[in-house]
């Protein structure tokens, strides 16, 4: 099923149970897509966003919850953190199963064999492999230095 169909009967199954965390959550996502297809426009057409951009919308709205919490955490403000982790919850719903270390090393060797990676110079090429196969279900920021290390 497609992740727009996904999300659109989440919605649905949200607003038949009166759960209105969850729908907030849920419409939260649809926001952040439509801004991304209305700024993804050309010349007027409209520009559809494809699993592999809501994945990554999904992604960078996991990474500011997790900010955020942590921000209210350390401003003393545990009812907003809690919100925010509940969010969380729900995003993490859409998102693929996060690779584990010794997956995340497995798939840095792997990528690192299929460009023929020698030097730090071939990172570019070992990120992209890894972004095109793995999207979503790894954090990019963290890997960069893993692969950094293994290239030098």
């Amino acid at each position: 099923m497609e992740m727009r169909e996904r999300l659109n009967t989440a919605l649905k199954e949200a607003m038949k149970a009166k759960d209105a965390e969850r729908l907030s959550t849920l419409r939260l996502i649809n926001a952040a897509i439509k801004d991304r297809e209305i700024a993804s426009r050309i010349d007027g057409e409209e520009q559809t966003v494809g699993n592999e951009e809501i994945l990554a919308i999904l992604g960078k709205m996991v990474k500011q919850r997790q900010e955020s919490a942590r921000q209210y955490e350390e401003a003393g403000r545990l009812e907003l953190a809690e919100k925010e982790r509940s969010e969380i919850k729900v995003i993490e719903e859409f998102l693929p199963r996060q690779l584990d270390d010794d997956e995340v090393a497995a798939a840095i060797d792997a990528a690192v064999t299929e460009v023929g990676a020698e030097s730090i110079r071939d990172m570019g090429k070992v990120m992209g492999a890894l972004k095109a196969k793995y999207t979503g279900q790894m954090d990019f920021g963290a890997v960069g230095p893993k692969v950094k290390e293994r290239l030098n």
